[in-house]
């Protein structure tokens, strides 16, 4: 079966959105929700995304999914049955249900490892180097990102799901991911008992030591609950949003590049292999000196200075 990714119908709702939420902005008394030189440089950034991203899922679908697809659920006796012994999954609501669940589940662990792993934080800083927080932002994607994130889902097609099945999942997840970028919508009560909502969304792009990667979930929050990263917004807490070492330009390959380049200087640092290795692959703030701290330390450290 054939399914069109809905982000193709997404994008055109995408800029319109932005521009609801821009006229909203200007005319009513929160004129400094967009900055108009970082919403050309989060459109810019979209834009290339938009450019990349079909010829990059083009080939990790074609390719990759595919090829797992098929290696894996070989066609025995006319039906496709997945090495393990199951038949490969078919078309059904409960199929797209497990699909979509199991996106989420994938979605989760992608993006906690975006923020654990510095060489792939370089990739996913340029989505979190805004001072703003509104729909502008939700398309200021790293170009880079695009390259690797595949990989991370090679295992459902492998399992039985079909590769277009998957395709769609994941562009359901954008469309859910890209609204989630707005504060104008409050806490939604109990909805907020079981998905990821704007508001932990908000804690999720604070540089606030205490909401610091948290809440990496997708549609659901019950992954960040589960395995310790979920955090209420706190109300009584001024918000400031962006990174603790931000690229300090509105110029788009300075935002794009930034990371990479604080990476090649630290790794110059110390002629040690292991030190090398942890500047690059280690988690963001890590430092063989102790220069600069990851957030886990920095906690450690605030913990320590409010007991004495």
């Amino acid at each position: 079966m054939n399914f069109t990714n809905p982000l193709v119908y997404g994008i055109p709702c995408f800029l319109g959105l932005i521009l609801v939420e821009l006229t909203y902005s200007k005319t009513h008394d929160h004129k400094n929700l967009y900055n108009w030189k970082d919403l050309a440089s989060s459109l810019t950034m979209g834009i290339g995304s938009v450019v990349l991203a079909p010829l990059i899922k083009t080939i990790s679908a074609i390719i990759i999914f595919n090829y797992l697809y098929e290696l894996f659920n070989p066609m025995v006796d006319g039906v496709r049955t997945n090495i393990m012994g199951w038949k490969s999954f078919g078309y059904t609501w409960p199929v797209w249900l497990a699909c979509q669940f199991l996106d989420d589940f994938t979605y989760y662990w992608f993006h906690r490892q975006n923020h654990m792993i510095r060489f792939l934080w370089a990739a996913h800083i340029v989505h979190h180097s805004s001072e703003n927080y509104n729909l502008g932002t939700a398309v200021r994607n790293g170009w880079f990102t695009i390259l690797y994130k595949p990989l991370f889902y090679m295992w459902l097609p492998a399992i039985g799901f079909p590769p277009e099945m998957v395709i769609v999942c994941l562009g359901i997840e954008a469309l859910w991911q890209f609204q989630l970028h707005s504060s104008y919508i409050p806490k939604m009560g109990i909805i907020e008992k079981i998905f990821n909502t704007h508001t932990m969304h908000q804690v999720h792009h604070a540089k606030n030591i205490e909401y610091m990667d948290k809440n990496h979930g997708g549609f659901l929050n019950i992954f960040d609950k589960l395995f310790g990263t979920w955090k209420e917004l706190d109300e009584d807490i001024d918000i400031a949003y962006g990174v603790t070492k931000p690229p300090n330009s509105y110029n788009p390959l300075v935002i794009l590049t930034h990371e990479y380049k604080d990476i090649w200087n630290d790794m110059k640092k110390s002629s040690n292999p292991y030190h090398k290795f942890m500047y690059a692959f280690g988690p963001p703030g890590w430092s063989h000196d102790g220069s600069t701290l990851t957030i886990k330390q920095m906690r450690a450290v605030a913990a320590k200075q409010k007991s004495d």
